[in-house]
Protein backbone atom coordinates (compact mmCIF):
# COMPACT_ATOMS: atom_id res chain seq x y z
CA UNK A 1 0.00 0.00 0.00
CA UNK A 2 1.57 3.35 -1.03
CA UNK A 3 2.24 5.91 1.67
CA UNK A 4 0.77 9.34 1.11
CA UNK A 5 2.87 12.41 1.91
CA UNK A 6 -0.21 14.64 1.91
CA UNK A 7 -1.09 16.20 5.21
CA UNK A 8 -4.59 16.77 6.44
CA UNK A 9 -5.67 20.39 6.16
CA UNK A 10 -5.55 22.44 9.32
CA UNK A 11 -8.91 22.59 11.09
CA UNK A 12 -8.40 26.39 11.27
CA UNK A 13 -8.40 26.76 7.49
CA UNK A 14 -11.79 27.42 5.98
CA UNK A 15 -12.62 27.55 2.28
CA UNK A 16 -13.30 31.01 0.87
CA UNK A 17 -16.92 32.14 0.82
CA UNK A 18 -18.83 31.23 -2.31
CA UNK A 19 -18.41 33.81 -5.05
CA UNK A 20 -15.80 35.98 -3.38
CA UNK A 21 -12.37 36.38 -1.92
CA UNK A 22 -11.76 35.16 1.61
CA UNK A 23 -11.79 37.75 4.36
CA UNK A 24 -8.31 38.92 5.28
CA UNK A 25 -6.69 37.15 8.20
CA UNK A 26 -6.71 39.02 11.46
CA UNK A 27 -3.67 39.13 13.71
CA UNK A 28 -4.96 38.74 17.24
CA UNK A 29 -1.94 37.65 19.23
CA UNK A 30 1.79 37.79 19.62
CA UNK A 31 2.54 35.34 16.81
CA UNK A 32 2.50 35.41 13.01
CA UNK A 33 -0.68 33.85 11.65
CA UNK A 34 1.29 32.45 8.71
CA UNK A 35 4.09 30.59 10.48
CA UNK A 36 3.32 30.93 14.22
CA UNK A 37 6.64 32.67 14.81
CA UNK A 38 6.87 35.82 16.91
CA UNK A 39 7.81 39.28 15.70
CA UNK A 40 10.18 41.25 17.93
CA UNK A 41 10.75 44.91 18.68
CA UNK A 42 14.24 46.18 17.83
CA UNK A 43 15.89 49.61 17.62
CA UNK A 44 17.54 50.81 14.39
CA UNK A 45 21.16 51.76 15.09
CA UNK A 46 22.45 52.18 11.52
CA UNK A 47 20.95 52.41 8.05
CA UNK A 48 22.83 50.40 5.42
CA UNK A 49 22.68 50.45 1.60
CA UNK A 50 20.13 48.30 -0.19
CA UNK A 51 17.21 48.80 2.18
CA UNK A 52 19.00 47.18 5.10
CA UNK A 53 19.66 48.28 8.65
CA UNK A 54 21.66 47.19 11.65
CA UNK A 55 19.35 46.84 14.63
CA UNK A 56 19.85 46.24 18.35
CA UNK A 57 17.78 43.35 19.70
CA UNK A 58 18.48 43.94 23.38
CA UNK A 59 21.18 41.28 23.29
CA UNK A 60 23.16 41.84 20.09
CA UNK A 61 23.03 43.60 16.74
CA UNK A 62 21.62 42.01 13.59
CA UNK A 63 21.18 43.04 9.98
CA UNK A 64 17.57 43.16 8.77
CA UNK A 65 15.64 44.52 5.80
CA UNK A 66 13.79 47.81 6.32
CA UNK A 67 12.55 48.00 2.74
CA UNK A 68 8.88 47.85 3.80
CA UNK A 69 9.04 50.66 6.38
CA UNK A 70 10.28 54.25 6.46
CA UNK A 71 12.74 53.74 9.31
CA UNK A 72 15.38 56.10 10.65
CA UNK A 73 18.19 55.64 13.17
CA UNK A 74 16.61 55.49 16.63
CA UNK A 75 13.27 54.12 15.42
CA UNK A 76 11.75 51.02 16.98
CA UNK A 77 10.50 48.57 14.39
CA UNK A 78 8.72 45.24 14.56
CA UNK A 79 10.80 42.54 12.83
CA UNK A 80 9.67 39.14 11.63
CA UNK A 81 11.89 36.77 9.64
CA UNK A 82 14.63 39.42 9.26
CA UNK A 83 12.11 41.88 7.73
CA UNK A 84 10.91 45.05 9.47
CA UNK A 85 7.14 44.91 9.06
CA UNK A 86 6.02 47.94 11.08
CA UNK A 87 7.30 51.20 12.52
CA UNK A 88 6.11 51.35 16.13
CA UNK A 89 4.52 54.45 17.65
CA UNK A 90 6.82 56.64 19.69
CA UNK A 91 9.80 56.06 17.40
CA UNK A 92 12.36 58.83 16.95
CA UNK A 93 11.15 59.32 13.35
Amino acid sequence: MPVSNRRSPSPNLRPPPAGGDPAPAVCAGDVCITCSDEAVQVRVVELLPGGLARVYTGHATEEVSVALVDAAVGDVVLVHAKEAIALLPGSAH
